[in-house]
């Protein structure tokens, strides 16, 4: 796991729940969990809060890291997305994003396509792009948040008049690619979900061991948010793939929360000065129907 990507999971998966603050010895001491040294963690951090990602306090000699509004929406979605339960239907509406940058922004164009891969939009041509999914309010959050109202226009359509909206999403997205991947994810957690229910019924599951396995399964099923555009499931194709894995996910996930949620509280350590409503509860089972 890279530093900076674990950080990400750690505030979302548990670090929210807990007044979205921690001392930076109890994150050396998680992060350590996974191989990662303490010199890599606060090159990691240091990193994030020139970037306004982080931001830092003292309490006498004890520093205090915590998201800042710049990088919560990200955590936010991210989670929000991982956890939904899903569901949806469908409301006939393609968004359409048209933008077109001059090429001293090149670097900006960059953003914004990494940008809206994220939120699921599929690309047509270079700056043609689509997406089946209520985002209008990301697009419009990402316009004014990049100062994007003279190069990008975004649309909503009923109808496609030249394609079928199976060539769009053919051509659009790769969901034989997409389908390998969750083929990957099965095959290595269901072999851990059969092992885990066995250690489970014997009693021999350690807290520290779910939290261990917790955090690389919310890590890895994570990874699908940059490939997977999360589609009602009126568009995806028939008995997708992606709906086992996340019946796989939701079955490890139950199985091993509590043990994670308690070796989680036992490392955390709060800002003596911080009053905070702890959301153990959510912590445990932050799955919602979005």
């Amino acid at each position: 796991m890279k530093p900076r990507s674990l950080i990400t999971t750690l505030f979302g998966d548990y670090i929210q729940f807990y007044g979205w603050e921690i001392w930076v010895g109890s994150l050396i001491k998680l992060m350590e969990k996974f191989g990662i040294s303490e010199s890599s963690v606060r090159g990691a951090i240091l990193r994030m809060n020139k970037q306004g990602l982080l931001t830092v306090r003292k309490v006498g000699n004890k520093s205090y890291y915590s998201v800042t509004p710049k990088g919560k929406p990200r955590i936010e979605d991210g989670v929000r997305r991982v956890y939904s339960i899903g569901n949806r239907k469908w409301d006939g509406n393609w968004r359409i994003v048209s933008y077109s940058m001059p090429e001293e922004l090149r670097d900006l164009r960059n953003q914004v396509r990494k940008e809206l891969s994220w939120i699921g939009f599929g690309m047509l041509s270079n700056s043609l792009w689509v997406s089946p999914n209520y985002i209008e309010n990301q697009v419009m959050d990402m316009i004014k948040n990049y100062n994007l109202e003279d190069y990008m226009v975004l649309f909503s359509s009923s109808k496609i008049v030249s394609h079928r909206n199976e060539d769009i999403i053919q051509k659009a997205w790769d969901f034989n690619e997409l389908s390998k991947d969750y083929e990957c994810f099965i095959s290595t957690f269901q072999e851990k979900y059969e092992y885990f229910k066995e250690k489970a019924w014997e009693g021999h599951l350690s807290d520290e061991e779910c939290f261990i396995e917790r955090t690389y399964l919310v890590h890895e099923y994570r990874k699908f948010l940059f490939k997977d555009p999360g589609f009602p499931n009126d568009l995806l194709p028939e008995n997708w793939i992606g709906n086992r894995a996340r019946e796989l996910f939701f079955n490890i996930h139950q199985l091993i929360s509590i043990g994670a949620v308690r070796y989680f509280e036992e490392i955390f350590v709060k800002a003596p000065d911080q009053d905070i409503q702890v959301r153990r509860e959510q912590a445990v089972n932050p799955f919602s129907d979005f």
